[in-house]
């Protein structure tokens, strides 16, 4: 739905709310219009049932209000002496409209003075559990997500077994525009393997769940994504059901923060003219210098002279960490990244006969390369140049040109798209320019041979982008190996990353010591 949608909504929201439960104002010493007017009528409530008002706040967060509501309907019910396990069941179980029944048909009293302690040990547990899903709901997103590295497409840089802490307000966090659905998870609910949310990812389905999606709002950042920065974003041509399974019975369209996060590094920005010569990058005609955290990996062809080669002393010698393999009848071996850094020394390995770069020439077209068109003999290593669309900025559109922003102008910007001859209609219209609407970004992986990146998919635009990876709070190689070097450490900086583990434990047990002996103090 539109704003003004959601809007109305909301209004005939209050209009219900107020139709079940002014009597409920008056006997709690309240005014009947009091219960009708949007945003006045929770604060009045909250006082009714002795609740702090910012509680209003929480019920216009998107999932956060799903708990609220449900906690606010079994609250007023409390308040007025309804405090049996039925009366808690019937007011959720009719979505608040047992107020009704209290309202009209029940002989109930206010009860002014009321108890907001729990009256038992299993409704203790359950006030606890319900609000720490609420804070951590809060927290998870509109300040800090975690999130975990699962592939090697930053090798180097970020690793598998890799646990991230990433920023929501650097960039500046998105509201979710899924207002249904399971707190903490993202499209997936854990061990049911069943969907997470409410939507009906149909193409083109004119579903009831999906007008209940949010139009896309941010609130503002403190930070503009920079160059080479590491980024968190949705996969924006994901209409997988699993991304582990690349031949789906059908696709799936999901909602934008629905779809699967994926950690890239941004190489270029709107407003950039990228191109890829050699497997290297190069912004506006310049080569692209990564910070010295990063390093580059590509794939080469390895022959051996004649034993196999061990992959444990591989790692743990050359720091050769993907996967390798025998691929002919010679022996020769593909390895799928290599580090400049590790080849440099690996050349020297005992048996080693020769290694060569597994590179694809210039001008043979990848038909898996964005833009998917015959016209673009483009692939991995030889790429562009792509202008990267800039918000506000106009492009001269023709057919030659348009595979490349075809996606941007209807997929991401919402237009009608159609060609008639040599004229391109956008809405209707006969055009020959095009202005964006939003920033778009250029996401590729360091392991630029190892990597599905925005060299399969084109542009990220600004409304996927989820948020800024800021630190390594814990990292595993496996399930029995902690990398403790990694522990506590910084995303990004210069120079070899610090772990701050012990300080923080130092602080940590101290802040204990101290609690203790506070409470000993108090006590004597």
């Amino acid at each position: 739905m539109t704003l003004t949608q959601w809007f109305i909504f909301i209004l005939i929201i209050q209009f219900v709310h107020g139709l079940g439960t002014w009597k409920l104002y008056i006997k709690s010493g309240r005014q009947s219009w009091q219960a009708f007017i949007p945003i006045y009528n929770g604060v009045v409530l909250m006082k009714i049932i002795n609740r702090p008002w910012w509680w209003v706040i929480l019920l216009f967060l998107p999932i956060v209000n799903l708990i609220m509501l449900m906690v606010v309907w079994v609250e007023t019910a409390r308040s007025f002496g309804k405090n049996t396990y039925l009366d808690t069941f019937l007011a959720v179980a009719t979505l608040g409209f047992y107020n009704y029944y209290l309202n009209y048909v029940a002989d109930v009293n206010y009860i002014e003075d009321r108890s907001i302690q729990p009256k038992s040990g299993s409704g203790e547990w359950t006030s606890s559990i319900l609000f720490a899903i609420v804070a951590a709901t809060i927290v998870h997103t509109y300040f800090i997500q975690p999130f975990t590295i699962p592939s090697s497409s930053l090798e180097k840089s970020l690793l598998v077994g890799d646990f991230l802490f990433v920023s929501k307000f650097h960039y500046g966090a998105r509201l979710p525009m899924t207002t249904v659905g399971a707190p903490m998870v993202h499209d997936t609910i854990p061990v049911l393997k069943s969907k997470s949310y409410l939507f009906d990812d149909r193409k083109g389905s004119n579903s009831w769940k999906n007008k209940l999606q949010l139009p896309y709002l941010r609130i503002p950042g403190f930070e503009k994504i920079d160059r080479n920065e590491i980024v968190v974003f949705n996969q924006p041509a994901d209409t997988l059901l699993d991304m582990n399974n690349f031949h789906p019975d059908r696709n799936y369209y999901k909602p934008i923060d629905k779809k699967t996060n994926l950690v890239k590094r941004c190489v270029a920005v709107a407003g950039d003219s990228l191109e890829v010569r050699d497997g290297f990058v190069y912004i506006n005609g310049e080569k692209n210098l990564l910070p010295d955290r990063a390093h580059l990996q590509f794939s080469y062809l390895v022959q051996p002279k004649t034993n196999r080669f061990n992959p444990k002393y591989l790692k743990e010698r050359y720091d050769i960490t993907d996967d390798f393999g025998i691929i002919n009848s010679q022996n020769t071996y593909y390895f799928s990244a290599i580090s400049d850094e590790a080849l440099a020394n690996f050349k020297n390995h005992p048996n080693v006969a020769g290694i060569t770069p597994n590179k694809k020439e210039k001008g043979v077209r990848d038909p898996n390369i964005f833009p998917h068109d015959p016209n673009y003999n483009w692939n991995v290593d030889f790429f562009g140049p792509l202008y990267i669309p800039e918000e506000g900025k106009t492009i001269d559109l023709n057919l030659e040109v348009l595979p490349l922003y075809k996606r941007v102008i209807t997929e991401y910007e919402g237009n009608t798209l159609q060609i008639n001859g040599n004229q391109i209609l956008i809405n209707g219209e006969i055009t020959k320019t095009y202005t964006f609407k939003q920033n778009y970004y250029w996401m590729m992986g360091d392991n630029r041979h190892n990597s599905i990146d925005a060299r399969a998919w084109g542009f990220v635009p600004f409304d996927h982008v989820v948020g800024k990876p800021v630190f390594i709070w814990m990292s595993w190689d496996g399930l029995k190996n902690p990398r403790w070097e990694r522990f506590f450490t910084t995303v990004s900086g210069s120079g070899k990353a610090t772990s701050f583990l012990i300080p923080f434990l130092v602080l940590l047990f101290g802040w204990i010591g101290f609690s203790k002996w506070r409470k000993r103090k108090k006590a004597n």
